[in-house]
């Protein structure tokens, strides 16, 4: 257009304004800014109300306020401009101002105002304005069921969603991907297959959502027929984030062949897709082929981080490879600058735990400078019934019991489950719980009536715990309902 010496005019600048919005070209926005007021209509409603909107959006919001304080005629559209500028910088308060001091509002703008209160956390506000809203519509309903989902509330954000007029792709997106971020993966797939049968056609940000959700559930028939739906329809498919969600999905749910076939297609890998696979095969048996494959991965010029480096010390505790693991976790540190965190200890914890090397898991354990969490300690207990190690087992069980006693009840189950199906076990092995709580096994058989070989009712085995221990009512029955079984049944066994 300036070649051909056509003169831009006050409609051309605010479509002009409206791209650089969109991608954020804060400095070509500048220079159509420029031209503007060379060309006499940087004063237009509709070139200042596109100026408003570029500078608020690429985080400019003094210059977005200049031009809304210089405009000699303003309408709903500007000032709405100006509110999603402050709300997009979590300025709240000036939005708000700005809000109240609105002549009119219109519905767009109610939405902006309850779409930055959600964004940043304060639902209460949120929710107050969307009482008082005097008409809503699905954009209403869709910016407070996101709120509710990035709050963790699904109570919340599925009575929205049912209560939503005219639902859209983007309100399905919501709730679906609410449900598979907060861990309940069989409910987004049940709201998929619920919007499949209206006959709505999904995009590629609600089937990201779905293979997240199916990755959780690790179901591979689900898995496949995603994936089977995905390249049938094309939706997305040539877009990275859904490829990489492909891939983590089949990873997970062990199609292995799929998820490698895809990442060996990928014209660029990243961190997320390398991660993808290398978990995939770790946790499928195939942790040294991850290995190799974080090695690829660093040979390309990738720089992992945190989570890339949990991945790969999982892989290398899975396959044995100490050595392997030991490099890495220091790589961590001199190579890299990250300080390992507890949850890259109890990795090592493992790793060495595993691999029979219990006093240097034991030592780690004990010095590490991060705060130690339950899953390094059940690690550690875990290694200790693997290679039967009973009295470090005592240390390890106590001490569980002391930092999370509601959960220690569960992994001592899980882990002394697995230790008692080893055969030949003595009896007084099978006593450890009753060492730790300083129960002799004259004691126990009193408590758990093997004196007359007959099992106490709960109700009464919770009397004798108000008055004879310290542990827990509910965990003391569930504790030794689960032992008094096991030794019952070997002593039936001996006879």
């Amino acid at each position: 257009m300036r070649k051909s010496e056509t003169a831009p005019d006050h409609y051309t600048f605010p479509s002009l304004l409206k791209l650089c919005s969109h991608v954020l070209a804060l400095r070509e926005g500048l220079t159509i800014h420029c031209t503007a007021v060379r060309s006499g209509v940087a004063s237009d409603i509709f070139v200042q109300t596109g100026l408003i909107d570029l500078y608020g959006k690429c985080g400019e919001i003094g210059s977005a306020r200049k031009v809304f304080d210089g405009m000699y005629k303003t309408n709903e559209v500007s000032w709405t401009a100006l509110i999603v500028g402050y709300a997009s910088l979590g300025d709240l308060g000036a939005a708000r101002m700005l809000f109240d001091e609105m002549p009119n509002r219109n519905t767009v703008t109610w939405n902006a105002m309850i779409d930055g209160y959600a964004k940043c956390g304060d639902l209460r506000n949120a929710r107050k304005l969307f009482d008082e809203m005097p008409s809503r519509n699905i954009v209403s309903f869709t910016s407070l069921i996101n709120g509710y989902a990035k709050a963790g509330d699904m109570v919340s954000a599925r009575h929205l969603f049912d209560l939503a007029p005219d639902r859209d792709i983007i309100s399905w997106t919501a709730i679906i991907s609410g449900y598979a971020q907060n861990g309940r993966p069989h409910e987004a797939i049940k709201i998929f297959f619920d919007m499949y049968k209206k006959t709505i056609k999904p995009d590629a940000f609600i089937l990201v959502s779905l293979m997240s959700a199916c990755a959780q559930v690790c179901n591979l028939d689900l898995a496949r027929w995603v994936d089977n739906f995905l390249i049938s329809s094309n939706i997305g498919i040539n877009q990275a984030h859904v490829i990489a969600a492909l891939i983590d999905m089949n990873a997970k749910c062990g199609n292995m062949n799929r998820a490698v076939q895809l990442f060996e297609k990928m014209p660029k890998k990243d961190l997320f897709t390398y991660c993808s696979v290398i978990q995939g095969l770790s946790i499928h048996g195939q942790g040294a082929q991850g290995v190799v494959l974080f090695s690829q991965m660093l040979e390309e010029g990738l720089i992992p981080d945190e989570v890339a480096f949990t991945v790969v010390l999982t892989a290398c505790s899975h396959a044995g490879l100490v050595e392997e693991g030991r490099r890495y976790f220091k790589s961590m540190t001199t190579d890299y600058s990250l300080a390992p965190s507890s949850d890259h200890y109890a990795c090592m914890i493992d790793l060495f735990g595993r691999a029979g090397y219990l006093n240097e898991a034991y030592d780690l354990l004990r010095t590490m400078p991060v705060e130690q969490h339950f899953g390094a300690w059940g690690a550690m207990l875990g290694a200790c019934n693997l290679h039967g190690n009973i009295e470090l087992s005592k240390i390890i069980a106590a001490h569980l019991f002391e930092i999370e006693p509601h959960n220690a009840v569960h992994d001592l189950s899980g882990n002394y489950d697995q230790f008692l199906r080893k055969p030949d076990i003595p009896i007084d092995h099978l006593l450890l719980p009753c060492n730790i709580f300083g129960l002799d096994l004259e004691r126990f058989n009193k408590l758990s009536g093997f004196a007359h070989e007959s099992l106490l009712r709960h109700h009464q085995l919770k009397c004798m715990y108000t008055a004879e221990s310290t542990f827990e009512g509910l965990q003391f029955i569930e504790w030794f309902g689960f032992l008094r079984q096991k030794i019952y049944n070997q002593r039936l066994e001996q006879f």
